[in-house]
């Protein structure tokens, strides 16, 4: 707080410039663009599917929608294809520091990787987690071995521990150009 002589108070604001209000999506488009121009791969995010209910046109060339709603639920955020494979993946955050909860991942978008598994594509989910900023591609595989858990009456887990990710995931490393080389680790790791 700065006092100036007339006694009026001013606050001083600190911006934080970490990331410039890039989000984990973000981050993965912008990647998806670094592997498009270099011809690496051609991964798109997927649009979501909506019916649009209501438009207003406020002036002739600024439709508006008003009101819309989603006409199924979507699958995953991101497919395309590297090396002639199939890669089907989702991306989610988390605030906690100790698991990844269990409800930021849909029933459909569990049968959605199944079904890309079971036609040999490479299916994960990319994780964020914001407290210690870090990102993690967590095989499908793993995925469903936790999500099967959450159904077991005796063991049953809301959650994915944050250690599983540590022993059982990979950690990206996020650089400049890619952001998030994730295709490094789907080569090394997942072929």
């Amino acid at each position: 707080m700065i006092n100036y002589p007339i006694k009026r108070k001013t606050q001083v604001k600190t911006t934080n410039y970490a990331n410039l209000g890039m989000t984990l999506e973000s981050d993965i488009e912008a990647t998806n663009t670094y592997y498009l121009n270099h011809g690496i791969a051609v991964i798109h995010k997927k649009p979501t599917p909506i019916q649009v209910v209501n438009v207003s046109y406020p002036a002739r060339n600024k439709a508006k929608i008003t009101e819309a709603y989603y006409k199924t639920p979507s699958t995953t955020d991101f497919n395309g294809i590297y090396q002639g494979k199939y890669i089907d993946f989702d991306a989610k955050e988390t605030n906690s520091k100790t698991s990844m909860p269990l409800k930021n991942v849909h029933e459909h978008q569990i049968e959605h990787l199944k079904q890309v598994n079971q036609q040999q594509g490479i299916a994960f989910l990319i994780v964020h987690f914001k407290k210690y900023n870090e990102y993690y591609l967590l095989p499908a595989k793993v995925l469903f071995a936790f999500w099967d858990l959450q159904h077991d009456e005796e063991k049953g887990r809301k959650s994915i521990p944050y250690s599983a990710f540590q022993e059982q995931a990979y950690l990206i490393p996020f650089g400049y150009q890619p952001r998030l080389d994730y295709l490094k680790i789907v080569k090394t790791k997942l072929f």
